[in-house]
């Protein structure tokens, strides 16, 4: 049995929101080295981004505490983690928003779930909320 190449990459990032331009580059070449074309990698870029507003304005309520971005890849796809130490939240409680009646906020969740080809929510051991996100190669989902 073939074990796959398997590469991570762990950031530590404070919880500023002009840190966000760094984690997009950072996205940028992980994807463009693995060889997803200009419109998935504008996808998870905007998926990332999306991510991690949410863990600086939800997540953390201290700019001096940092969030967490871990970057897993092999062959077939791009796993994206990113967690935070805030209080938590329930994914039960992330509502489908109403398109009809948008209104500011609240619809980052949707697009993250509408870019990325697969999606977790899951609670970060009582500290915190992971958003697990998944982009495969060359999958035209």
């Amino acid at each position: 049995m073939n074990k796959k190449n398997k590469d991570l990459i762990k950031l530590s990032v404070p919880n500023k929101p002009e840190y966000v331009s760094v984690i997009r580059l950072t996205v940028t070449g992980i994807a463009n080295r693995m060889g997803f074309d200009v419109e998935k990698i504008e996808d998870i870029k905007v998926a990332i981004s999306e991510a991690c507003t949410n863990a600086i304005t939800h997540g953390i309520c201290q700019e001096e505490e940092n969030f967490y971005i871990d970057f897993s890849s092999d062959e077939e796809k791009l796993v994206i983690s990113v967690y935070d130490n805030g209080k938590g939240c329930l994914s039960n409680n992330i509502k489908t928003p109403n398109l009809g009646e948008l209104n500011e906020g609240g619809l980052g969740v949707f697009i993250i779930k509408s870019l990325m080809d697969d999606v977790e929510i899951l609670p970060n051991n009582g500290k915190g909320t992971v958003i697990k996100m998944t982009k495969y190669v060359g999958d035209d989902m």
